[in-house]
C-alpha cells in the first residue's frame, strides 16, 4: 500500500470513528499496520476505537506502542488518559498520576488552561490517595503559575484557601514538609485577604492558630521555632481583634501546656480573665496562681471548675493534682492524676516529661493512702518513669511503697542506697526513718528524722514523724512538751492542712493537757480538714457533748450527714443516732442507724443500738430481729441476747423468751437481768394457766418463777423489784384449790439451807406477805402496800373457805384494810388502790358498804372509763338488794367495755332473780367470753334444768338454746374446768355426770356422780346423797359394771321407783334373771302412770324371751298394746317378730306402731323396722323406698342417708352410685357418721364397679382406707378393704398390668379375726364375716395363681366347718383349675363329683356359673348353655339384677362363639340374639350392643347392619358418620368396636370414615387398633 492508500485508510478511519463505527474503524488501522507497523496515528486510531468497543487491554497496549514510537505526542497520552479515567479498576489511579504529569510537562509550554485542568485532576487525584505532600507541591506549582500570569489578588487568595482546604482535615496524618506547606498556604492566605479584619479573616486566623497548636503539640522537638511563631500568630491576632479571646485562651493553654508560669504567662491569665471570666484557660490560669501563692482550696476550686469545661489539659489535671496532695486529698489527687494520663495519651517529647511528673505524683498520692493495694499501685506507676532509678525522690517514694507493703527488706536496701549515694539527700535519712518508725525502733528513728529536718527544716511531714515517735516513745516523751507537742505543732505551722497533726494535737490536750476545750478546737480541725477522719469527728461531737454544747455536736453529725454518700461515715449516723434515743426520738435514731448498718452491716454494736431504737418507737417484731442480729454476730454480747428475750416477753412468746434467757445463764449463771426475766416469763405462764383453768400446769409454772427469783434475790437483795414480784407470784396461787396448791420453795427463801421445802397454800399466801414486806422495807411505794394488803384479803379469804377460827380472819382483813389505806394515803389518785379498798370493805366479814360504795365512786371519779369499778359497784347494789341500781352500774361497765366478763355474769344474777327469759342467753354469752366460776356453774344449771324438762323438746325456744347453740358440750366444758378448781361442789359434780350422760361419755359420767356421792356422803342431808348414789348406780349399769352397780344399789334404800328400775335393770345385765323379775315385779307395784307399767312389762317380755318363752312374751306385750300402747313395747312386737320370721305379727305391729308415730321422734329406727320388715315380706324396692320417703321429710338427718347408703347394696344394687351419694351425704351432715359412712360409700361403690383407674381420689380403696384410719377396731372395715384390694387387682389384670396389692390375704383375714375378737359383736355376725372373709381370700389365691395356697385355706377353713357348702365348693373350684392346668379333659367321673357339689349349693348363681364354664372347656355347649340358664333362673327367682344380666351376656358370649367358629346351627345365632335382646331391656348395656354387632359382622361383613352396630353411638359425639363414644362406654369395649370396625371399613375401601377412626384411636391411646391399621394399610 502506498503513502497515500494509508492516508486515504487513515482518513477512513478517522471517518468510521467520527461516525462510532469502531469495528470498521480497527479494520482500517490493522490495513495500514500491515504496511506501516510503527504508524502512530494508526495505533491511536486503534487505542480509541477498541475502548469505545470496551475492549481497555487491546486500547492501552496500542497507546502505549504509539507513546514507544513517539513519546513526545500529545495524542496518545489523552488517549490514555481518557481510558484510565473511564476505568473503575484502583489499580491504574498510579499510572493515572504518571499519564497526568507527562501531560503537564507538554502542555507546560503550550496550552495554559488545559495544563490547568490537568493540574486540578492530579491534585485531587493525589487527594484521594491520601498523598497530601504531592498534592500540595502540585497545587503550588498551579499558584506559581498563576502568579506568573499576574492573576487578580482575590483569586490568589482562593487558591490558597483551596490549597488549605486540601490539607488541613488531615494534619493529624502529614509530614512535616506537608505540615509546613500547610503553614505557607495559610500565611499567604491570610496576606492576600481582601479586607482586613473580617469575619472570614478572623475565621481563617482561628484556622492557622489551631493548625500551629496541633504542630507544636505534635512535633515539639522538630519544630521548636514554632512555639515562638505561635506566640507571634496569637499576638498578631490579637492586635488585629483585641475583643476575640480565642487567641489568649491558646496563649494561655500553651504557657500551661510548656510549664512556662512566667509574668507575661500571668498576663495573659488576668486578661483573658478580665474579658471572659467563664474562660476555662482563663480559670485554669487563675487556679495555678492560686497553687502558686498557697491557695490551695481556691486552686482546687477553680481548677476544677476549668476542667469540667475542658478535661482534655493534662497539665492542668496535673496541677489539680497538685493542689489535691497539697490539702491531704490523696485520693482525689489519684483520679485526676489518672485523668491527666487519659489526657495526655501516648506522650513523646515534652509530654513524656508531662508523664514522668504525673505518674510520680500519683504513686506520692498512693503511699499517703496507705494501703497495701494502693503500695502494690504507685509501685507500677513508679515502673513506667523514665530513668527512675536514678532519680532519689523516686527511689524514695519506691521505698515507702515497699514499707507500707510490708516488704522491709526491700525497703531496707532503698534506704541504704539512698544513705551512701546521697547522704545529703532530707529524703534518705526520712526513708530511714520511717522504716525505724514502722519497727518501733522509735530511738533509732528520732534520730533518722532529726538528720532528715537539720537537711530540711520545712518539710511539715518530718515533724510529724517525729512527733509521732516522740508520742510513741515513752510516757516521759509523750508528757514533754518540748518533744511531741512541739513537734505537732511545728509541723501544723508547715503545713495546716494536715489533719493527722491536728487529731494527734487533741490528743494530747486532752489526754495529756486535760485542755478538753483546745482539743475539741483540734479535733474540730483535723475533722474538717479530712472528713474521713472518724477519730477526730467522734472525739469532737464526745468532747462537745461532754462540754454541754449539743448545737455543736449536732451540728458536726448534721454537716456530716448531709454529705454522706450511701453505706458512709458511720460514726456519724451512729452517734447521731444515739443522739436521738436519748433524747427521745426514737423514729429519727432508727432511721440514722439504719444509715450506720449500711455502711457497715457486721457491727453488732449497732445492731444493738438499733435494736434499742425499735424498741423505744414500738416496733416490737423488728427490735427482736435487730438484736438477735447482733448476737448472731457477736455470741458475747449477753446484752443483746437478754433484750432480745425482753422483746420475746413483751410479745407474749414466753416459752421462746424462756430458752433465750435460759442461754444466757448458760453462760452467767446468776445474771440478775435474765433469772428476772425467766421468773416473770413464769408468772405470766402460770398466769395464763389460771385464766385457763389450767391449775396443775400454772403450779408447775409458779414454782419455776419462785425458784428464778430467789436466785435473782440472792444475788442482790436489795433490788424491791424482785421482792415484790416474790410476793406476786406467791399470791397469784388464791384461785387454785388447797389440795394443788402445793409448791416447792427453795430453802434459802424461807431462812433454811435446805434444797427445797413443800408449802401449802397458806403459807404460800403467807411467804408472799413477807416478800411484800421486804420490798416495803426497800422502797415504801403506795403499789407495795395495795399488794400487801390484796394478799392479807386473800389469805382471809383462804381460811373463810377452810373453816378457820374467825378472829384471826378478822385480824388479816383489818391488816388488809389498813394496808390499802395506806396507799391511797400516799396516792389517792389511783383508781386501783380506790378500788382494792372497795373490795375488802365490801366482804362479809367487814360489811362496811358505805365505805366500799364511796372508795367504787372515787375509783371511778379517778379513772372515767373504770369498768371494774363500776363492775363492782353494780355487785355491791345487788348483794344490799338494790336491783336497778346493780343494773344501771352494770350496764355503765357494759357499754365501757363490752368485753368485760364480770358484768355479765352480774346482769345474768340480776336476770335470774327477776326470772327473766333471757337468764340463759346471758350466762352462756359469759362463757364464750371467758371462763368464770360463777358464769360455768350457772351456765351449767340452766342447760341442765331445760334438759330435765321433757315437755319443751320440740319448742323453738329449747331447739335455740340446746340444740343450734350446742349447749350440751360447752356447758360439759365449762363445768369440767369449774369441778377443777372447785373439788368440793357435789352440785357441779351431779350436773357434771348429767351432762356427760348426753354426750355418751360414760365413764366421764360414773366418775362425775361417784364423787358426788363421796361429798354428800357425810353430809345431813340423805336424800341427796340417795340420789347421788342412784345416779352413780345407774352409770354403772351403763358400763356394764353390774356387780359394782348392784352394791351401790344394795347400799341405799330401794323405796323410789326409780331405784328399784336402776337395780332391775342391773340385775338383768348381770344375768340374774329371776332376781330382774322380782325387782321388776316390785317396780310394778309401786308404777303409778300406765306408761311405767307398761315400759316394766316391756321389760319382763324381753326377759322372758331371754328365757326362751316367746309365748310369754308374745302374751306381755299384747298386754301392753291392750290400753295404752307404749311405743318401745309395739317395736319390741315388731321386731320379736321379725327374730321369729312372722311376717304377720311383724306387719300387724308395725301398722300399729305407724299409727301412734309422733312427729319426727325417732324415725330412723321406725324406717329401719319398717324396712326390715317389708324385706321379710320379700318387698325388696320398699325397704328402699320407705327411707327414700323419710329422707325427703326429713333431708338434713344424717342417720336417715346412713341407713339408706346400708340398704341400697343390698336391696337395690342398681343404684349403687345413689348409696354411695347418700353416705357421703351422710358424712357431710354429721362427722359422727363418718366412720360408717365412709364403709358405706366404699360398699356401694364397689356393687357399682368404681375403681382407681377412673378416679384416682374418689373410690372404694381410698374412702375403705379413710374409714380404717378413723375406726381401725371396725372388722367390716377390714373385711372391705380385702374386698376393695381384690377389686383393684381384677381391673388391673383387664389392661394387663400388674397387681400392685398381692399377698395381703393372710394378713386381712387374720386382722378380720383378731378385731372380731376385741369387740363384743354378735356370734352370727362374727362367724359370717368370719367365713366371708375366709372365701374371698381363698377366691384372691385362686385368681393369683396360688392355688397350693388356696387348697391349704380350704381345707383348714373346712376342719373347723367341715359342713359348709362354699367352702366345699371352693376347694372343688381349686382342684378342678389345678386339674385342668395338667389336663385339658376331664374324666366323667370328676365331672359327675363338680356337678354334685353345686348341686350342694343349688342357690348359688356363682356355682352354676362355674360348672358353665367347666363344661365349655370340655367343649360340653349345650351343658354349659343349661348351666347358664339355670343361673338366669335362679337370678329371676331371687331378683338379682346383676344376677340376671351376667347370666344373659355368659349365654350370648357362649353362643357367639360357636358362631365365629361357622358351627352351621341357627340356634346359637338366634340364642346371641335372645340374650343380648334381654340384656339390653334390664339396661342399656354397650357389651350387648358389642356382641350384637359381632354377630352382624360374622354374618354379613360390610353390611350397613354391621356398620351401625359397631358404631356404639349412643349420644350425641358423631364426627361426619361415625364417632366411637369414650365417655359413656368402658374403654375395653370401645377397644374392639373400634378394632373390628377398622377391618369392616377396609373391607368397604372408606378411607374418609377410616382417617377419622385412627384420629380417633391416636387421641385414645388405643395400640391394638393402630397396629391393625399398619398391617391392613400395607397389605392393601
Amino acid at each position: 500500500m502506498s503513502n497515500k492508500e494509508v492516508k486515504a485508510a487513515l482518513k477512513s478511519a478517522r471517518d468510521a470513528i467520527r461516525n462510532k463505527e469502531y469495528k470498521e474503524a480497527l479494520k482500517h488501522c490493522k490495513a495500514v499496520l500491515k504496511q506501516e507497523k510503527n504508524n502512530y496515528n494508526a495505533w491511536v486510531f486503534i487505542g480509541l476505537a477498541a475502548a469505545e468497543l470496551e475492549q481497555p487491554d487491546q486500547a492501552k497496549g496500542a497507546y502505549k506502542k504509539a507513546i514507544d514510537l513517539e513519546p513526545n505526542q500529545l495524542l496518545a497520552w489523552q488517549g490514555l488518559a481518557n481510558l484510565y479515567e473511564k476505568s473503575n479498576q484502583g489499580d491504574v489511579k498510579a499510572d493515572l498520576m504518571d499519564v497526568y504529569q507527562k501531560l503537564l510537562e507538554l502542555y507546560e509550554s503550550g496550552d495554559k488552561q488545559k495544563w490547568c485542568d490537568v493540574c486540578n485532576k492530579l491534585v485531587e487525584l493525589y487527594q484521594q490517595e491520601k498523598k497530601y505532600l504531592e498534592a500540595a507541591e502540585t497545587w503550588q506549582k498551579l499558584i506559581q503559575k498563576k502568579k506568573e500570569d499576574a492573576v487578580e489578588k482575590s483569586e490568589l487568595h482562593q487558591l490558597w484557601k483551596k490549597m488549605i482546604h486540601l490539607l488541613k482535615d488531615n494534619t493529624q496524618d502529614q509530614d512535616n514538609k506537608t505540615e509546613q506547606l500547610l503553614l505557607v498556604a495559610f500565611e499567604h492566605a491570610l496576606g492576600s485577604a481582601d479586607t482586613i479584619p473580617s469575619e472570614d479573616h478572623q475565621n481563617l486566623y482561628k484556622d492557622f492558630i489551631q493548625c500551629l497548636q496541633i504542630t507544636v503539640y505534635s512535633f515539639p522537638f522538630k519544630f521548636p521555632y514554632e512555639m515562638a511563631r505561635l506566640e507571634k500568630a496569637c499576638n498578631d491576632m490579637m492586635a488585629l481583634y483585641p475583643t476575640v479571646t480565642y487567641p489568649l485562651e491558646v496563649l494561655s493553654l500553651h504557657f500551661v501546656q510548656s510549664g512556662t508560669l512566667s509574668e507575661e504567662a500571668l498576663r495573659c491569665f488576668s486578661r483573658l480573665s478580665e474579658m471572659d471570666a467563664s474562660s476555662a484557660p482563663g480559670i485554669i490560669g487563675f487556679g495555678i496562681k492560686c497553687l502558686q501563692e498557697k491557695k490551695y482550696k481556691e486552686a482546687v476550686k477553680s481548677l476544677t471548675e476549668a476542667l469540667q469545661k475542658t478535661g482534655q489539659c493534662p497539665a492542668a489535671w496535673y496541677y489539680l493534682a497538685e493542689s489535691q496532695m497539697k490539702i491531704h486529698k490523696h485520693r482525689d489527687a489519684v483520679l485526676s492524676c489518672d485523668q491527666a494520663l487519659e489526657a495526655l495519651g501516648t506522650p513523646t517529647g515534652p509530654s513524656l516529661r508531662w508523664k514522668n511528673h504525673i505518674l510520680q505524683l500519683k504513686a506520692e498520692a498512693l503511699i499517703k493512702i496507705g494501703d497495701a493495694d494502693g503500695a502494690e499501685e504507685a509501685i507500677k506507676a513508679l515502673e513506667q518513669i523514665a530513668d527512675a532509678s536514678s532519680n532519689p525522690a523516686v527511689l524514695a517514694i519506691r521505698g515507702q511503697a515497699y514499707l507500707n507493703k510490708g516488704l522491709v527488706d526491700q525497703a531496707s536496701e532503698i534506704s541504704q542506697e539512698l544513705l551512701l549515694s546521697y547522704p545529703d539527700l532530707a529524703e534518705s535519712h526520712a526513708m530511714e526513718g520511717f522504716i525505724h518508725y514502722s519497727q518501733k525502733n522509735y530511738e533509732q528513728a528520732e534520730r533518722s528524722f532529726l538528720k532528715a529536718i537539720e537537711r530540711n527544716d520545712e518539710t511539715a511531714e518530718y515533724h510529724q514523724y517525729l512527733g509521732l515517735t516522740y508520742w510513741f516513745m515513752s510516757d516521759e516523751t509523750k508528757k514533754d512538751k518540748g518533744k511531741a507537742l512541739t513537734q505537732f505543732l511545728k509541723a501544723a505551722k508547715l503545713d495546716s492542712y494536715l489533719g493527722s497533726v491536728f487529731r494527734y494535737l487533741g490528743n494530747y490536750y486532752r489526754d495529756i493537757a486535760g485542755d478538753k476545750s483546745r482539743a475539741r478546737g483540734c479535733y474540730k480541725k483535723a475533722f474538717e480538714l479530712d472528713e474521713t477522719d472518724e477519730e477526730s469527728g467522734t472525739a469532737a461531737v464526745d468532747l462537745s457533748v461532754e462540754l454541754g454544747d449539743m448545737d455543736s455536736a449536732l451540728s458536726i453529725l448534721n454537716e456530716v450527714t448531709e454529705k454522706a454518700r450511701t453505706g458512709t461515715a458511720k460514726w456519724a449516723w451512729l452517734h447521731r443516732g444515739l443522739y436521738y434515743l436519748r433524747t427521745g426520738q426514737p423514729s429519727k435514731a432508727v432511721a440514722d442507724l439504719q444509715a450506720a448498718l449500711r455502711a457497715d452491716p457486721k457491727d453488732p454494736n449497732c445492731w444493738e443500738s438499733l435494736g434499742e431504737a425499735y424498741l423505744s418507737r414500738g416496733s416490737y417484731a423488728t427490735a427482736l430481729k435487730s438484736f438477735r442480729k447482733a448476737s448472731e454476730l457477736n455470741p458475747a454480747l449477753v446484752y443483746s441476747v437478754y433484750k432480745a428475750a425482753a422483746v420475746e416477753q413483751i410479745l407474749g412468746k414466753y416459752k421462746n423468751a424462756i430458752t433465750t434467757y435460759q442461754q444466757i445463764l448458760e453462760t452467767t449463771e446468776e445474771y440478775v437481768p435474765a433469772l428476772k426475766g425467766l421468773g416473770e416469763c413464769y408468772l405470766m405462764l402460770a398466769r395464763s394457766a389460771l385464766e385457763n383453768y389450767f391449775d396443775r400446769k400454772a403450779m408447775d409454772y409458779i414454782e419455776h418463777a419462785l425458784e428464778f427469783f430467789t436466785r435473782a434475790t440472792k444475788q442482790r437483795p436489795d433490788v424491791s423489784c424482785l421482792w415484790k414480784l416474790l410476793g406476786d407470784t406467791c399470791t397469784s396461787i388464791h384461785v387454785v384449790s388447797p389440795a394443788k396448791a402445793s409448791v416447792r420453795v427453795l430453802g434459802s427463801l424461807l431462812g433454811k439451807n435446805t434444797g427445797k421445802q413443800m408449802l401449802e397454800k397458806s403459807e404460800l399466801l403467807r411467804l408472799g406477805a413477807r416478800c411484800y414486806g421486804r420490798a416495803l422495807q426497800l422502797m415504801p411505794l403506795p403499789s407495795i402496800w395495795c399488794d400487801l394488803g390484796i394478799n392479807y384479803y386473800r389469805q382471809a379469804e383462804h381460811l373463810t373457805a377452810t373453816g378457820t377460827d374467825m378472829n384471826e380472819i378478822s385480824e388479816l382483813l383489818e391488816k388488809s384494810l389498813q394496808c390499802i389505806k395506806k396507799a391511797v394515803r400516799l396516792d389517792s389518785r389511783n383508781h386501783l388502790y380506790w378500788n382494792a379498798l372497795g373490795v375488802v370493805a365490801s366482804c362479809s366479814a367487814i360489811g362496811n358498804y358505805a365505805l366500799a360504795q364511796h372508795s367504787f365512786i372515787k375509783s371511778v371519779q379517778a379513772e372515767e372509763t373504770n369498768v371494774v369499778a363500776w363492775t363492782n359497784l353494780g355487785v355491791l347494789y345487788l348483794a344490799t338488794g338494790n336491783i336497778e341500781q346493780a343494773h344501771e352500774a352494770f350496764k355503765v361497765a357494759q357499754a365501757l367495755e363490752p368485753t368485760y366478763l364480770l358484768c355479765w355474769i352480774g346482769q345474768a344474777l340480776i336476770a335470774e332473780s327477776v326470772g327473766s327469759y333471757d337468764t340463759m342467753d346471758l350466762f352462756r354469752h359469759t362463757t364464750e367470753l371467758s371462763m368464770h366460776n360463777e358464769g360455768a356453774k350457772g351456765y351449767a344449771h340452766w342447760v341442765c334444768s331445760t334438759l330435765q324438762d321433757e315437755s319443751n323438746r320440740n319448742t323453738d325456744l329449747y331447739l335455740y338454746n340446746i340444740v343450734q347453740m350446742n349447749a350440751i358440750p360447752a356447758a360439759q366444758v365449762v363445768l369440767n374446768k369449774y369441778t377443777e378448781r372447785n373439788p368440793d361442789d357435789a352440785s357441779a359434780f351431779t350436773m357434771l355426770g348429767y351432762l356427760n350422760e348426753h354426750l355418751n361419755l360414760k365413764r366421764q359420767a360414773a366418775a362425775a356422780y361417784e364423787r358426788a356421792a363421796s361429798l354428800l356422803k357425810n353430809s345431813e342431808d340423805t336424800e341427796k346423797y340417795n340420789v347421788a348414789m342412784q345416779n352413780y348406780g345407774r352409770s354403772l349399769c351403763t358400763l356394764g359394771e353390774c356387780n359394782k352397780a348392784i352394791e351401790v344399789y344394795t347400799s341405799i334404800p330401794l323405796t323410789t321407783f326409780d331405784s328399784i328400775m336402776g337395780i332391775a335393770l342391773a340385775y338383768f345385765k348381770k344375768g340374774l334373771l329371776q332376781e330382774s323379775i322380782k325387782a321388776y315385779e316390785k317396780a310394778l307395784s309401786v308404777a303409778k302412770s300406765e306408761q311405767d307399767k307398761a315400759h316394766i312389762l316391756t321389760a319382763l317380755a324381753i326377759i322372758e324371751y331371754k328365757q326362751n318363752q316367746v309365748d310369754a312374751a308374745k302374751a306381755l306385750l299384747f298386754k301392753c298394746s291392750l290400753k295404752e300402747p307404749s311405743m318401745e313395747s309395739l317395736k319390741a312386737l315388731c321386731t320379736l317378730g321379725l327374730v321369729q320370721q312372722d311376717a304377720t305379727l311383724a306387719t300387724a305391729a308395725l301398722k300399729e306402731l305407724l299409727k301412734h308415730e309422733k312427729g319426727d321422734d325417732d324415725v330412723e329406727e321406725r324406717c329401719l323396722i319398717a324396712s326390715a320388715v317389708y324385706a321379710l315380706q320379700g318387698r325388696s324396692v320398699m325397704a328402699q323406698r320407705e327411707v327414700s320417703k323419710a329422707i325427703h321429710t326429713n333431708p338434713a338427718n344424717p342417720a336417715l342417708w346412713s341407713l339408706l347408703s346400708r340398704l341400697v347394696p343390698l336391696y337395690a344394687s342398681r343404684k349403687a352410685k345413689g348409696g354411695a351419694v347418700a353416705g357421703n351425704s351422710a358424712h357431710v351432715l354429721d362427722m359422727n357418721h363418718g366412720k360408717e359412712a365412709l364403709l358405706n360409700i366404699a360398699v356401694n361403690q364397689l356393687a357399682a364397679g368404681c375403681h382407681m383407674l377412673e378416679d384416682e381420689k374418689n373410690n372404694p380403696l381410698k374412702n375403705i382406707q379413710k374409714a380404717i384410719h378413723l375406726s381401725p377396731d371396725n372388722p367390716a372395715a377390714w373385711a372391705v378393704l380385702m374386698a376393695a384390694c381384690h377389686a383393684e387387682n381384677t381391673v388391673v389384670c383387664l389392661i394387663n398390668t400388674k397387681p400392685k396389692r398381692v399377698g395381703l390375704e393372710m394378713t386381712h383375714v387374720s386382722t378380720v379375726s383378731a378385731k372380731t375378737g376385741e369387740n363384743n359383736l354378735p356370734p352370727n355376725y362374727i362367724r359370717t364375716l368370719e367365713e366371708w372373709c375366709l372365701c374371698q381370700a381363698i377366691t384372691s389365691l385362686e385368681e393369683t395363681g396360688k392355688l397350693s395356697e388356696a387348697e391349704a385355706l380350704c381345707n383348714k377353713g373346712l376342719k373347723s366347718c367341715p359342713e359348709h357348702p362354699a367352702l366345699f365348693l371352693l376347694l372343688r373350684q381349686v382342684q378342678c383349675k389345678q386339674l385342668l392346668q395338667n389336663h385339658k379333659d376331664l374324666p366323667d367321673s370328676i365331672l359327675e363329683e363338680l356337678c354334685k357339689t353345686v348341686m350342694a349349693s343349688s342357690t348359688s348363681l356363682a356355682a352354676w356359673q362355674w360348672l358353665a364354664k367347666v363344661y365349655h372347656s370340655q367343649r360340653m355347649m349345650v351343658g354349659a348353655e343349661m348351666c347358664y340358664r339355670k343361673s338366669l333362673q335362679l337370678a329371676s327367682q331371687q331378683g338379682s339384677w346383676n344376677g340376671k344380666l351376667s347370666s344373659l351376656l355368659r349365654l350370648a358370649m357362649l353362643a357367639l362363639e360357636l358362631c365365629m367358629a361357622n358351627v352351621s346351627n341357627e340356634h346359637w345365632p338366634s340364642l346371641v340374639q335372645e340374650a343380648t335382646t334381654e340384656a339390653l331391656k334390664l339396661s342399656p348395656c354397650p357389651l350387648a350392643c358389642l356382641l350384637q354387632a359381632l354377630l352382624q359382622y360374622y354374618r354379613k361383613m360390610g353390611a350397613r347392619e354391621c356398620f351401625d352396630y359397631l358404631e356404639l353411638d349412643n349420644g350425641d359425639d358423631r364426627i361426619e358418620c361415625l364417632w366411637v363414644r369414650i365417655k359413656g362406654n368402658p374403654e375395653t369395649i370401645v377397644s374392639v368396636a373400634r378394632w373390628y370396625l377398622l377391618r369392616h371399613l377396609y373391607a368397604k375401601d372408606d378411607c374418609e370414615l377410616i382417617d377419622v377412626l385412627i384420629e380417633n384411636a391416636k387421641a385414645n391411646g388405643d395400640v391394638r387398633a393402630l397396629e391393625l391399621n399398619e398391617k391392613l394399610s400395607s397389605s392393601a
